[in-house]
């Protein structure tokens, strides 16, 4: 069995979808850019990667994060079928956010975004 991107130079996947002149919802880049997008989007990921966690678990370790921001984010992520929601019975509620095992695929994407953006060359003028 080859590699999928043997013929191809390295990060270019042989897929028709990769060979588009604009980009299109339907590529796979573009819908993990749409998933994670938005300034937050990467941390509030990040907190999930260590475990479900409540709204104030997530607004207690993101402290500088708007009620509304933390809010539209997790709604995001839920429409991108990263994040869910789980309501537990009670007085009061319980709701705890985990990711979905789509979620939990984002870890190595993040750590080469992470990993990427460490190298010296990547550094911009401050």
């Amino acid at each position: 069995m080859t590699h999928r991107t043997v013929g191809y130079p390295a990060g270019l996947p042989d897929d028709p979808l990769a060979n588009v002149t604009e980009p299109t919802p339907e590529c796979p880049v573009e819908i993990t850019l749409s998933a994670l997008h938005g300034r937050w989007t990467t941390l509030v990921v990040r907190e999930l990667l260590r475990g479900d966690r409540s709204y104030s678990e997530l607004r207690t370790a993101l402290p500088m994060l708007s009620d509304k921001v933390l809010s539209d984010r997790l709604t995001q992520l839920g429409e991108a079928g990263v994040v869910e929601r789980d309501r537990r019975p009670g007085w009061p509620p319980r709701v705890r956010y985990a990711l979905t095992p789509s979620g939990h695929r984002l870890g190595p994407v993040l750590q080469a975004l992470w990993d990427w953006g460490r190298k010296p060359e990547h550094k911009t003028a401050g």
